[in-house]
């Protein structure tokens, strides 16, 4: 059972509508926001399950996903366990999509992240597919945050578009009998600041406002506060666990529920709109 459950939103817009009122954060401005969910639901093994839609496109996601850690040297590993799945509601589709692994490399000088391994693209509505490969950097020359990738259909025999570039800053696109062009170019998309709400108006479970001590702590450079605070709220909800368990109650996660090998979010953007 989960022993922190957390979750936030984020938003724009101006208008106001039902199906915003009765999504993951009814606080929303707008159903052309897009926003994100997500709470722990496990915490043997920590799995984090989160969900985002966006109402005006009729998209929404579901995914959970829970972390293996290992020492490789002067780096750390991170494996990615779980799967996300994308649905295009007006179009029948679902793209299941599962995660690179990151590193964190140099710990003990100047440290850096990066990401490595293969990731799959699948739609088993269309047929079509991808494959993209992280590449970690070599220990000497190489670039970082390459990746290639290829996408193609289960029915043909070779890939239509191969993919290479920097996935975060320019990535390259080559379609067959076609020169290569930019697929996407991270510097032309713009940022938006996520929206939450202030920690005053945030139930206690919520996780700006359950952490906000140690955060206090940590900008303030202050290590000792931090881990002082992180251990009160962790001893707090052992004790609470310790109870249900004398007491033989049973943990009920408060936005998803376990079906299958997933978890997904109570009360989805399709079932609200009815499609």
């Amino acid at each position: 059972s989960g022993i922190n459950a957390e979750y936030g939103g984020m938003a724009d817009g101006s208008c106001d509508s039902a199906v915003v009122k009765d999504g993951p954060c009814p606080w929303a401005k707008s159903s052309s926001s897009l926003v994100f969910v997500a709470e722990q639901v496990s915490h043997h093994p920590p799995i984090s399950a989160f969900y985002v839609e966006h109402p005006d496109c009729n998209i929404e996601v579901n995914a959970s996903i829970w972390t293996k850690s290992k020492f490789l040297g002067l780096s750390i590993g991170v494996q990615m366990v779980g799967d996300t799945v994308l649905s295009l509601l007006d179009h029948g589709e679902e793209y299941h999509v599962t995660f690179p692994n990151g590193y964190g490399r140099n710990i003990l000088m100047r440290p850096w992240v990066e990401l490595g391994g293969k990731c799959e693209i699948k739609c088993p509505q269309t047929g079509y597919q991808a494959e993209v490969e992280f590449l970690t950097k070599p220990f000497y020359g190489g670039s970082k945050h390459q990746i290639s990738g290829v996408i193609g259909h289960v029915a043909a025999s070779k890939p239509f578009c191969r993919v290479s570039g920097e996935w975060n800053n320019i990535m390259y696109a080559e379609f067959e009998g076609r020169k290569k062009e930019v697929f996407v170019d991270i510097h032309a998309i713009p940022i938006i600041r996520k929206q939450c709400l202030p920690i005053s108006r945030q139930g206690e479970w919520e996780s700006r406002r359950l952490w906000r001590h140690v955060t206090r702590a940590l900008a303030e450079n202050n290590v000792d506060n931090a881990s002082s605070e992180k251990f009160a709220i962790e001893e707090h909800q052992r004790a609470l666990r310790r109870e249900r368990e004398e007491t033989g109650e049973v943990h009920e996660q408060k936005l998803f529920h376990k079906e299958g090998e997933g978890w997904v979010f109570n009360n989805r953007l399709r079932h609200r709109k009815g499609l």
